[in-house]
């Protein structure tokens, strides 16, 4: 950041504007512009809030402002980076793996499988296959109709007429 500011300062030496013509020209206090010009990034609220400066300030300089922005990116990645560059290609070289960077999004997770799903599934098939099998069994079957139900006494007797 303080390269970015020191780079800020000389151009607007350069093109001889003090700091009072830039915060009145941009209305903006100024010392939010010595803030960016010394590289002190905690005067801001927020990093937007200093990016949007910047942006703005360069713009004001007639300077090239992506790629001033590109030079606060790669700051604020470098600043806010977890695991440093120079780590990650270490890995990436490596052929053995290093159980020292790692994170929780990245692990392999083990998955044990849960039987209780299979079982209630095993138990449905059969009770349904039970209920299927009693009703064919029953649908299949002749009716037996016995004497009494009908209400005969004895032996029947068939007698033929002509």
């Amino acid at each position: 950041m303080k390269e970015i500011g020191e780079y800020l300062r000389d151009e607007r030496r350069k093109n001889g504007v003090s700091i009072n013509e830039a915060s009145e020209d941009l209305n903006v206090n100024s010392s939010l512009i010595e803030a960016i010009e010394d590289g002190n990034s905690k005067a801001f609220k927020d990093i937007f809030e200093l990016k949007d400066l910047i942006k703005v300030y360069a713009k004001y300089l007639g300077l090239d402002v992506s790629k001033l922005l590109d030079e606060f990116n790669d700051f604020i990645f470098e600043k806010t980076s977890k695991i440093s560059l120079d780590d990650i290609k270490k890995v990436k070289n490596s052929e053995e793996k290093t159980n020292h960077i790692s994170s929780p999004y990245t692990k392999i997770k083990h998955t044990r499988y849960d039987l209780a799903p299979i079982v209630l599934l095993v138990a449905i098939l059969l009770f349904i296959s039970l209920i299927v099998y009693i009703v064919l069994k029953v649908a299949t079957q002749e009716p037996k109709v016995s004497k009494e139900l009908l209400g005969i006494k004895g032996e029947i007797s068939y007698e033929f007429t002509k």
